[in-house]
């Protein structure tokens, strides 16, 4: 796994305090994670520096926006070499019960054939059910 200055510089993205400590947090989770979710555990960090910073991950793909259905935009660092081109889309699966999101990095989009000048820019496609430790 690369590590918080190895991928901003290859993002080309200025390392700062902020954005060193958002993505070091990124990195360490197993699930997507919302803006609040972010706010609540950065509690030395304010919002805007933090929605700031996510933005800036996500115009420079770094992170990916994830709308799961659960009305709170999730964020969650995208795969090594990922530019977030139509290869790269994948799947995400939320969670009924304990309303985590997962990416589900090795379950592509299949193929999706748009009419002639029409061009993906992004695509969301969430599965929803039980995770494997709320289906225990």
């Amino acid at each position: 796994m690369q590590t918080v200055d190895e991928i901003l510089k290859i993002k080309n993205v200025k390392n700062t305090a902020v954005r060193t400590v958002v993505l070091r947090h990124l990195l360490s989770q197993e699930k997507a994670q919302s803006l609040k979710d972010i706010e609540n555990t950065l509690i030395y960090t304010d919002r805007s520096s933090i929605f700031r910073t996510l933005k800036t991950f996500e115009e420079n793909k770094i992170i990916h926006s994830i709308e799961d259905g659960s009305g709170m935009v999730k964020y969650a660092v995208c795969a090594e070499g990922c530019n977030c081109d139509p290869k790269d889309l994948h799947y995400h699966f939320y969670c009924n019960n304990c309303n985590k999101t997962f990416c589900l990095f090795d379950v592509p989009f299949q193929n999706i054939e748009l009419p002639e000048n029409f061009k993906i820019q992004q695509a969301n496609m969430v599965v929803k059910g039980l995770c494997n430790n709320c289906n225990k």
